[in-house]
């Protein structure tokens, strides 16, 4: 039991920590914290259905780099599933920047429960240190691939906050497309790579990560006053 209690805590905290950095980009307008409680947890949820997905794409495809990439795209389809299902239809999406944010909340707690089990597995078999290390790269890693994705999601979306359906709709058909990109990208890096090299494919995690606060302020200048009357409808 004290296993299971570790792992929770070792996968939410630092997911917790980084949602508390983020939402630090709105903090003039902040988002309902239910609204993000929600978007948390279905993040959370939707790894269920991303498990059997990728399961049943597991046993049907052997081919490692057809596998990778398709694993990358279910997770990034659920993700963005739940985060339409739990937030962008509510009356709190009232802004540009709070696609981002939601996108971003659903992501960590993917990112949360996902971290949980990978932690737990070496935990059970007794293995403390390794445990410890995966914690460490995953909220390093892939903790910050599934941000970075989603949040470019969320970074098309609100670039079309202000023009009509048609136009929203092709934005997050983009977004998605450029989300799965990134992550097979890392996905197809880390198999392909020591765990030495593994660090020099975090490191442009990170830089993707600095490219995402330069776009959270791009992001905070769009308004309805840069958008052509015909594109409203």
């Amino acid at each position: 039991m004290n296993l299971v209690v570790y792992a929770v805590l070792a996968g939410i905290i630092p997911s917790l920590i980084w949602l508390f950095f983020w939402t630090r980009e709105d903090i003039t307008h902040p988002e309902s914290r239910f609204i993000l409680t929600l978007s948390f947890f279905g993040g959370m949820l939707s790894v269920a259905l991303a498990i059997i997905a990728e399961k049943y794409v597991g046993n049907v495809f052997t081919d490692p780099t057809i596998r990778y990439t398709l694993w990358a795209a279910i997770e990034e389809i659920v993700k963005f599933l739940a985060v339409l299902s739990v937030a962008l239809f509510t009356k709190q999406n009232d802004e540009p920047i709070d696609a981002m944010i939601y996108c971003i909340t659903v992501a960590l707690g993917f990112a949360a429960l996902e971290n949980t089990l990978f932690i737990l597995g070496p935990l059970s078999d007794g293995e403390i240190i390794k445990s410890v290390v995966t914690g460490n790269m995953r909220f390093m890693g892939a903790t910050l691939v599934h941000v970075v994705s989603s949040a470019v999601v969320g970074f098309a979306l609100g670039l079309a906050f202000y023009r009509g359906y048609f136009l929203k709709i092709v934005a997050g058909i983009i977004g998605l497309g450029v989300a799965i990109t990134f992550h097979t990208a890392f996905n197809l890096s880390i198999i392909a790579t020591g765990t030495l090299d593994s660090l020099k494919v975090f490191s442009w995690v990170w830089g993707a990560v600095v490219i995402l606060i330069i776009l959270f302020e791009e992001i905070k200048v769009v308004h309805p006053q840069t958008v052509k009357p015909n594109e409203l409808v």
